[in-house]
Order: structure tokens, then C-alpha cells, then sequence
């Protein structure tokens, strides 16, 4: 069996913003297409063999320009025997090594193809993906959502899930008052994450006077509280507290990975499912963490559901997953973007049975949705500047008005 063709699919998704309103509207020229908030996109790759099969795969990381990645690699595709999936990745990489250290954009294009090759090599054997990954661990995983308002994490204890995380697009405004109420309103039984990453980050001083402020409420882990390049700054936060810390969505491979590994900087591990590198690195990932006795939560908030496939196959087949971040209801197109729907019930997802990921694009709606723009725009100032102050285009910032920030205080 040999690669015949590498295809890809860029969209213009809806908003991932928790019921909150856009930050951007991204014009449109041509009025006949619809006008979608945010600036978000989804980008698909599908790799085609002279076998008849054909793998999907996803790519995020900055999808736009991750097209033109895909693009550049895919003569070196051409030929190859998909089945060797190793070979392959370490091939492409190599011939990306020119352009520097693999970032993001490298990770996203090796994430969308080895995707897509795990979903050959199970179909053309007639077996999940999870069953190639060394079997299932568990048949179904746990999965949890994002929760900024009572009614909302209301519901969602309603529907099941067992787990909630509050955010904000530029760091909460208020994480100690809201984990305070969300504590209050939902007890014991449902855990909650908190997310407060920016910009403009925390300092590490600050997020360490978060964390011990967050801690009678026992939350499940705080995430991205300081800036993603400062590793030195977690172990601060990590001494002077005993909340547990979750990062990693923003490097990709076990290169990008290693430190905060290695060095038991946090306690969850979160690699992007759609630029962490693919199926492949997410696995060795996962085996990394498992020696440090770290679990693995893969981020998937922003993603297409072709990623969440992807996660869940992984999900499955590892010991050390705690569970899977999913907007099942942020946009309305989710739903029609891809069959079958991921099976879920009691907050959580069925492993699928089929060969392969299991599932496969709807070609025509996504080309309904044309891609529009994929960069977001800083706001001018912070949601609420009464509490906070400062700019939402600075990368770092020092709190103000800390009696507010670092309280609970009252409604």
C-alpha cells in the first residue's frame, strides 16, 4: 500500500467561549457565506492510498498557515507505505529541522498526517486505533467542561459530568471568588479546575499566593497560571503550595514536553491532541508522564472533533489518563462536521469499536464555512478593569487591586 494523495479542509468554526460574548467579529467580504464570531479554525488533512483507504487527521497550532505546511510536505508523502508510521514521522521531521526547532505550526502538520496514518493502518487490519496503541484500558473515558456561571455548571452537573473547569480568555478576573461559589453551589461530588491563563499572565509570585488561596476549596489542578516559558517559575508555585499544577498545551512532542516531565513540574500533563505531534508522541508522552506518576489530561477546548477522535483512542489505551476537556455544545456545527458523533453519556464518552478513528468528515459542510481569519485580536483593556487594571495586550502582568483578586469575598 502506498500514500496516492494528501488533502486538506480549512474551516471557519464557531465560538469556543463558554457563552461569553465574542471578542472579534471577523469581517466578510462575500456576504453569501456565513458570518461566524471569534477566529477560530479547524483544519482536516486526509491522506489517500492506491489500497482505496483513507485516513483523516487534524491540525491545530495555527491551522491557516498549517495548510501550507501540510502542502509542503506532501511530496515527501507521496510513496510512502502509510503503515510505517514511525518512519514517516521522523522522516518529516528531519525535513523540517531546517527552519528550526519544531514549534507549534511543525507540530500541527506532524499531528494532522499521523492521525490520519494510525486511522489507515487500523482500517486496512480491521481495528480501532486503541487496539494498535497495546489495547483498552477502559471502555469508556471521562470527560469534563468549562463552567463560568451558575446556571451553566448547574446544568452540566445535570448532564452528568463529574468535573468542570472555570476559565476566561485573558485569565479570570475573579478565580477565587468564582471557585469559591462553584464550590458552594455544586459540593463535594464534582471536581472543578481552574484556568487562569492569559495574557497577561500571572507572575510566578502571584500565581503562588493564588494557588495557597485556592486551596481550602480543593480543587482539581490549576492550569497555565504563569507564562508557558517560564519553567522555573513552576517550581516556585509548586513549593509554596500543595495545589496541583497542569500545563503543556502549548509545545508539542516530547521534546516540548520533557522539562515539565522530568522535572515534575506539574501534576497533570495536557499536550494539544491536534499539535502535540499526533497519536505517536502523544503515546510516548503518556509513557513519559506514567514514570513521573503524572496523569494526562489532553487539551482539546478549541479543536474539531477529528482531535477528540484521536484523544479518546489514546484516552483508552493509557494508564494514566484522568480525563478529557470537551465543548460538546459550543457551536452547533460540531455535530455536522463529522459522523458518527462521539457516543455521551453520564459525563462520559464510549471508546469506539469501528476500524480505525471511526469516524469520518462531512466534505460539504465544511466547505460551507471558508476560512475567514485565524488570529485573534487583543482586547484593548481586561474584561473587568475595575478589578484587575491594565492592558489585555500586555504578555505579563502584576495584579492589581489584590485585595479583590486573591479573595473570596462576597457576590
Amino acid at each position: 500500500m502506498k500514500i496516492t494523495a494528501v488533502r486538506t479542509f480549512l474551516m471557519q468554526a464557531g465560538p469556543s467561549n463558554s457563552g461569553k460574548p465574542p471578542r472579534q467579529i471577523i469581517p466578510v467580504v462575500d456576504e453569501s457565506q456565513p458570518r461566524l464570531p471569534g477566529s477560530r479554525n479547524w483544519l482536516f488533512v486526509k491522506v489517500e492510498t492506491d489500497a482505496g483507504i483513507t485516513g483523516i487527521g487534524e491540525c491545530s497550532g495555527w491551522p491557516r498557515v498549517i495548510e501550507r505546511a501540510i502542502e509542503d510536505l506532501s511530496s515527501l508523502l507521496i510513496g510512502e507505505d502509510p503503515t510505517h508510521i514511525e518512519r514517516i514521522a521522523q522522516k518529516l521531521q528531519v525535513a523540517m529541522m531546517g527552519h528550526g526547532m519544531l514549534g507549534t505550526v511543525g507540530g500541527g502538520a506532524l499531528t494532522g498526517i499521523d492521525i490520519a496514518l494510525w486511522d489507515i493502518k487500523g482500517k486496512a487490519l480491521g481495528t480501532p486505533v486503541w487496539n494498535l496503541l497495546g489495547g483498552r484500558v477502559r471502555d469508556r473515558v471521562q470527560i469534563y467542561t468549562h463552567a463560568n456561571n451558575k446556571e451553566f455548571a448547574l446544568s452540566a452537573k445535570t448532564r452528568g459530568f463529574k468535573a468542570i473547569k472555570c476559565s476566561g480568555g485573558s485569565g479570570l478576573q475573579d478565580p477565587v471568588r468564582k471557585v469559591a461559589t462553584m464550590r458552594e453551589l455544586l459540593g463535594s461530588d464534582v471536581d472543578i479546575a481552574v484556568d487562569v491563563h492569559g495574557p497577561p499572565w500571572l507572575t510566578p509570585i502571584d500565581a503562588a499566593r493564588l494557588a495557597r488561596a485556592l486551596e481550602p476549596y480543593d480543587i482539581l489542578w490549576l492550569e497555565d497560571p504563569i507564562a508557558p516559558d517560564n519553567l522555573d517559575g513552576y517550581k516556585r508555585i509548586r513549593d509554596a503550595s500543595t495545589v496541583p499544577l497542569a500545563a503543556g498545551e502549548r509545545v508539542s512532542g516530547i521534546f516540548g514536553e520533557r522539562e515539565l516531565i522530568e522535572k515534575e513540574l506539574v501534576d497533570i500533563i495536557q499536550p494539544d491532541a491536534g499539535r502535540a505531534g499526533g497519536i505517536t508522541q502523544m503515546k510516548k508522552i503518556a509513557a513519559m508522564a506514567e514514570a513521573h506518576h503524572i496523569a494526562v489530561a489532553p487539551h482539546s477546548g478549541s479543536l474539531g472533533p477529528v482531535a477528540e477522535y484521536a484523544a479518546l483512542h489514546l484516552m483508552a489505551s493509557i494508564p494514566n489518563a484522568l480525563m478529557l476537556e470537551r465543548m460538546e455544545d459550543d457551536w452547533e456545527g460540531r455535530r455536522q462536521t463529522i459522523v458518527p458523533h462521539p457516543e455521551q453519556a453520564d459525563g462520559f464518552l464510549t471508546v469506539p469499536d469501528a476500524p480505525g478513528l471511526g469516524c469520518d468528515i462531512v466534505e460539504a459542510f465544511i466547505a460551507g464555512f471558508p476560512s475567514q481569519g485565524n488570529v485573534s485580536v487583543p482586547s484593548k483593556t481586561l474584561d473587568d478593569r475595575d478589578r484587575i487594571g491594565g492592558e489585555g495586550r500586555l504578555y505579563v502582568q502584576t495584579r492589581l487591586r489584590r485585595g479583590k483578586y486573591f479573595n473570596a469575598g462576597d457576590e
